[in-house]
């Protein structure tokens, strides 16, 4: 599978299906996902509710396949931050840097990510969580070397802890994406220091 180049969007132009989810992104975040019908997810990209069951089953699997390209992208890319030559620091600003520029650029997706894991098929559920728990494995290696001292269990609470941290952005913006995005590298990483 090659590397989104987005959470949703894979190549340099959405698709129709990409265009789809992107647009019930927004709507789920806003409206919650039992707020949202096919009708308003179809007029939000400009075609029938009906027409869209050419591109999805149901509105569950838009969103099975949205989070599951979340959380895929999130692996992918935390994955290559620590395949990068450099120190342990550098991997650790490198992880909380990518996933800060992710919650800034993305405050739908992190919104319903939050909010509709129980709203999945247990099918995405279990896909869902599986890619998850790797993404956070992915943080507590690097957490673990780069900070001597902390055990297996305070780095996985540090990892989850720094998460909700950095993806409370979408109630968070008396910043703008610079300055906020500086501080919450801040922060983050003097909370994962601190976890010792």
């Amino acid at each position: 599978m090659p590397a989104n180049t987005t959470p949703l969007v894979n190549g340099e132009k959405a698709n129709r299906r990409e265009q789809i989810m992107t647009a019930a992104a927004e709507l789920f975040a806003h409206h919650g996902f039992h707020g949202v019908g096919i009708d308003d997810i179809g007029a939000a990209v400009g075609i029938s509710g009906p027409a869209l069951y050419r591109h999805f089953r149901s509105k569950d699997a838009i969103l099975g396949e949205m989070l599951n390209s979340i959380s895929q992208f999130l692996l992918d890319g935390g994955t290559a931050r620590v395949a990068h030559d450099g120190g342990p620091d550098e991997v650790l600003a490198a992880l909380v840097a990518f996933h800060v520029d992710f919650a800034l650029a993305h405050p739908a997706l992190i919104t319903v990510q939050e909010r509709n894991l129980g709203n999945l098929t247990d099918h995405d559920r279990k896909q869902v969580r599986g890619l998850q728990r790797r993404y956070v494995e992915v943080w507590v290696r690097a957490i673990s070397e780069a900070v001597p001292g902390v055990g297996e269990r305070q780095a996985r609470s540090a990892a989850h802890a720094v998460f909700g941290l950095i993806n409370s952005t979408p109630y968070n913006r008396h910043l703008g994406d610079e300055e906020l995005a500086e501080l919450l590298g801040r922060l983050a990483l003097g909370a994962l220091h601190a976890a010792r």
